[in-house]
């Protein structure tokens, strides 16, 4: 892809999301395509049985359940003994994780300036329905160690939807660190304290290196403890090159990885770009089929994507909201 070096960055809360998009986000809210266990009272309908107030249903009784909860009157009238069982209320956590290495500063348009905008609008639902709602960048200048990661600890509620949009545009405004190792940065994120519960990662996947144990860190933790969803950004001009001609990618060219620094002449033909689409298309596969074998949804997004489209169509289909 070439480097848009004219892309604008949003400096606002209302430049990532504007206020037409946050009227239809306040109409949903995060779900688990899993059940999952909250850590604070909250208001979330929890998919699991607990002992609130509100009945649920019965079951058969087993020794060693409370005595309490049987219900004596189907008892007095089937002589069997069925327990009570109750709609518990739990909180739910959502963590968003966002690849702004210099691989993602790139593309028309920009992928890091639309992954910012997905993760606003995913914290925003999250943030306004009272979950617990963490964010990460990874990538970014400045960040310790390989994984390049900052994170900001989890919050909620609607009062802090600025404080979620500045640490994202602070970060968004310095992209282009040394190219953080993807896998070191997902196994970070999976060992987040936040992490249990429901986990999206937007990043571009494009690394020299394996991040199998990344993967397999981002499905990971306790049983049923995790929902991770990888939302796979690419721009146009990365899924079909041929797009990019109008801008000079055509020909005999130097090209320059903009992570490593690193030029490699190369021909752009016809021919070239269709062994281009057959190796895209492979490792597109494989990253699907990774993720799926490990429970992760996966979703391909171009950075094209109006960002209601994803959140209220995709997204919504795929489980994530309601």
């Amino acid at each position: 892809m070439l480097v848009s070096a004219d892309t604008r960055k949003p400096r606002t809360l209302e430049e990532l999301i504007g206020p037409e998009l946050g009227a239809r986000l306040d109409r949903l809210d995060v779900f688990s395509r899993k059940m999952l266990a909250g850590k604070l009272p909250g208001e979330r309908r929890s998919k699991r049985r607990g002992r609130s107030v509100e009945f649920d249903d019965f079951r058969n009784y087993v020794p060693g359940d409370d005595l309490r909860h049987i219900d004596w009157n189907i008892y007095a009238r089937f002589d069997r003994l069925f327990v009570k069982l109750f709609r518990e209320d739990e909180d739910l956590s959502l963590t968003v994780a966002v690849d702004l290495s210099a691989s993602m500063d790139a593309g028309d348009p920009n992928k890091a300036v639309f992954a910012a905008r997905v993760a606003m609008a995913l914290a925003y639902v999250g943030l306004v329905n009272q979950n617990r709602v963490s964010v990460a960048a990874f990538g970014v200048r400045g960040a310790r160690g390989d994984a390049g990661l900052k994170h900001l600890a989890p919050v909620r509620g609607r009062t802090n939807l600025r404080r979620v949009s500045g640490f994202l545009l602070e970060n968004l405004g310095a992209p282009g660190g040394e190219g953080a190792n993807l896998d070191a940065a997902l196994r970070a994120i999976g060992r987040m304290r936040n992490s249990r519960g429901i986990i999206v990662v937007l990043s571009d996947f494009l690394s020299r290196e394996p991040f199998v144990r990344g993967l397999n860190a981002l499905a990971g933790g306790e049983a049923g403890g995790r929902d991770a969803y990888c939302l796979h950004v690419l721009s146009p001009g990365e899924l079909d090159p041929a797009r990019e001609a109008e801008r000079g990618l055509i020909g005999d060219l130097r090209l320059t990885d903009i992570e490593t620094g690193r030029g490699t002449e190369v021909t752009v033909s016809p021919a070239s770009i269709s062994r281009y689409r057959a190796g895209l298309e492979k490792h597109n596969a494989m990253l699907r089929g990774a993720c799926l074998s490990r429970g992760i949804a996966y979703f391909l997004v171009p950075s094209s994507t109006v960002v209601d489209q994803l959140v209220l169509g995709s997204l919504r289909r795929g489980g994530m909201l309601r």
